[in-house]
């Protein structure tokens, strides 16, 4: 079993010492409560997501940026030598300290800076400590060259801002006490931060830093001008080969012991890596950037409180903007879970969401407490079968069995009689409609006001391949509680006759949609590669094979499939301006990495050779060192050279590709030994 973190993801000063290349490639962390911290390799702040610890008020969700920067000074005698940098506005860099960057790597998860400057050393990390809202900024001094004394001085900036929002000065307006030398407290209406200096002191030094520009948010056309407030410097003495620096909580204490907090932190990626290997046999030797995207997968999953006060699980979708939504959650699931080694996890999840069941239907998002859930998605209650249907093949016993029968038979019996938003079978086909005039109900979402830019209203190609692959599955269900499938068989045998109906007379795959208000939807979508890709396929051979080979000419790309054809007049290259120009191009040309996992699957069902279709996911490795590092974007451009867009960390990216290769690799491969046993502290 390999202990080792993967550690493949590394730059040189080629990389860290240019500016640009420097700031496009993000670290980003999470803490399973739904806070995060994020920032560039240089250092700079390029959104106003980035910062130190970014906790949510009402968990996993209300998150506001606390603790934004830690700008660190070496003072060496009459020297000081910044070793941070800053972006302002008008286009100013100062000070310019990533160019004293020697390296960056990840050591698993965790970010790692080298400084270097003449025959000094220094090494800095910062990670977040798991379950609680705790960050850590750490430095040591890794040179044995130096012999003379060195300090850190570290100007420690605050806020207390949404994290979607910019700071107004006048609303933030703390109150700072010093019950210690090394600590300080700041509180607010809505939250207490407390600071400690590990190693030295904190020096009083109140004032507004104004003016921070952040490039990012001027290339989505948001404000791009924030502001945070410096509450002082922590000086920390350097000594040789010790770790010192700057802890952050919104917890009454935290763990001062830099080197413990610092080793917990990464045993526990070692044991989810341990426990992925012992439980599925297909990551044992598996290559580093998967063993990679195996701890990308953890940080998606989070804590959520339910309103009885019993603990429930659920999925972040993405980082930074995304909270927990319905649809992404259970796309995710196999892939975050199963895949893993987390069939457990997997359970916990499904059954937090079936507290919101309501009419057959699953929230397209999880509310804030207090809140009411909204329903406007026609897939997730359908994606929450498949994901039963997955977790069950990996755990089969009967108790666990027993336990979905019902939730999914709920959802079957609701769908077939109707709910809301006229999603409903259509008794001549079988097929389901879904859809009013104003709603978005499918994962081509995108809505300006009352502008849904992408209706699909009628029967879409994908949310009929979900209904077909539910049915099957309920009657598999059935069949394993010696109960009658009769009903479901009746029903998908119904809906599999209708489903021809997709088939274009032309050869080119299938419709998008039929049965809209103007007839039937011939665009060129990824949406028909679920009929290929799903458990169970409501299509014969020929035409899996001609929607893999439409999808593959005119939608592939070495990211994901894109969401339009380029020969559509509506198709746009390049996501990019202000939000009106953005959201109404989301699905309308734009590359999903998501949707490479589910090509992959069909390239196997059409072809059956699992080692072709895994090299189709191997380009991702490359992704890796780019854009968000270690994790999987949201989406691409259309266009060659396919930049990354979108939210840098996306949990259905990550989590699709993860399921495909696993699945791929374990039928590429012959049957493997029982699978190891888990190292002792793995069984707790």
């Amino acid at each position: 079993m390999n202990s080792e973190l993967p550690d493949f993801i590394r730059f040189g000063r080629a990389i860290c010492g240019d500016l640009l290349q420097a700031e496009r490639r993000e670290w980003w962390l999470s803490n399973g409560l739904g806070g995060y911290a994020a920032g560039t390799v240089a250092g700079t702040l390029t959104r106003g997501y980035h910062g130190l610890l970014i906790a949510p008020m009402r968990p996993p969700l209300d998150r506001r940026l606390v603790f934004t920067k830690a700008d660190t000074i070496l003072v060496d005698g009459d020297r000081d030598i910044a070793l941070f940098s800053n972006r302002w506005v008008g286009e100013v860099v100062s000070p310019d300290g990533h160019i004293h960057l020697e390296s960056f790597h990840l050591d698993g998860r965790m970010p790692v800076w080298r400084f270097a400057i003449g025959d000094l050393v220094l090494e800095q990390r910062i990670w977040l400590e798991p379950g609680a809202n705790t960050s850590y900024v750490a430095w040591r001094l890794a040179s044995a060259s130096a012999a003379r004394p060195l300090q850190l001085r570290v100007r420690l900036l605050v806020n207390g801002r949404n994290h979607h929002a910019r700071t107004r000065m006048t609303d933030f307006q703390p109150v700072l006490s010093a019950p210690d030398p090394a600590v300080r407290q700041i509180e607010t209406s809505a939250f207490t931060l407390r600071l400690w200096a590990c190693g030295g002191v904190i020096q009083d030094g109140m004032s507004w830093f104004e003016n921070f520009d952040l490039p990012v948010e001027h290339e989505r056309g948001l404000d791009p001008c924030d502001h945070h407030f410096c509450l002082g410097e922590a000086m920390l003495d350097l000594p040789f080969g010790v770790w010192t620096g700057v802890v952050a909580s919104l917890d009454e204490a935290a763990d001062l012991d830099l080197t413990a907090a610092m080793q917990r932190f990464q045993d526990r990626d070692r044991l989810l890596l341990a426990e992925a290997e012992a439980h599925v046999p297909e990551w044992r030797g598996a290559p580093d950037w998967l063993r990679q995207l195996i701890l990308a997968a953890d940080s998606f999953i989070v804590a959520r409180p339910l309103s009885d006060g019993s603990p429930g699980q659920s999925v972040i979708a993405g980082y930074p903007w995304f909270g927990d939504w319905g649809r992404d959650t259970l796309i995710a699931l196999p892939g975050l879970t199963l895949a893993t080694g987390r069939a457990d996890l997997a359970r916990r999840i499904l059954l937090t969401y079936a507290r919101f069941i309501d009419q057959g239907m699953l929230p397209n998002q999880l509310p804030a407490a207090g809140e009411e859930p909204a329903y406007n998605t026609v897939d997730a209650a359908l994606w929450y079968v498949e994901a039963w249907r997955a977790t069950v093949a990996v755990s089969a016993d009967a108790a666990r069995l027993a336990e979905a029968f019902p939730i999914v038979q709920e959802i079957i019996a609701w769908h077939v009689a109707g709910t809301r938003y006229g999603i409903c079978m259509d008794a001549n086909d079988g097929l389901l409609r879904a859809g009013e005039p104003g709603t978005q109900l499918t994962w081509m979402d995108a809505k300006i006001g009352d502008w849904v830019i992408t209706p699909r209203l009628g029967k879409p190609v994908e949310i009929n391949a979900l209904w077909y692959n539910a049915l099957r599955s309920v009657a598999g269900f059935a069949r394993r509680l010696g109960q009658s499938p009769a009903l479901y068989d009746d029903l998908a045998d119904q809906v599999r006759y209708g489903f021809r109906r997709f088939i274009r007379p032309d050869g080119k795959g299938l419709f998008d949609v039929l049965d809209g208000p103007d007839g039937d939807d011939a665009s060129l979508r990824p949406n028909q590669i679920f009929a290929v890709s799903l458990h169970y396929s409501p299509l014969d051979r020929a035409t899996q094979h001609a929607v893999l080979r439409v999808c593959g000419q005119e939608l592939l790309t070495s990211c994901g499939l894109r969401s339009l054809t380029p020969r559509h007049a509506d198709f746009r290259p390049c996501y990019l301006g202000n939000v009106r120009e953005r959201d109404s191009g989301y699905h309308q040309g734009p590359v999903w990495g998501w949707l490479l996992g589910h090509y992959a699957l069909a390239h196997y069902r059409v072809h059956g050779d699992a080692a072709a279709a895994q090299a189709w996911l191997e380009p991702i490795r490359d992704h890796l060192s780019d854009a968000g590092l270690g994790t999987m974007s949201e989406i691409f451009d259309g266009e060659p050279p396919h930049r990354p867009r979108g939210a840098p960390a996306q949990a259905w990216s990550v989590a699709c590709l993860l399921d495909a290769w696993q699945r791929l690799e374990r039928l590429a491969k012959p049957p493997l030994p029982h699978p190891l046993p888990l190292p002792p502290e793995a069984t707790g």
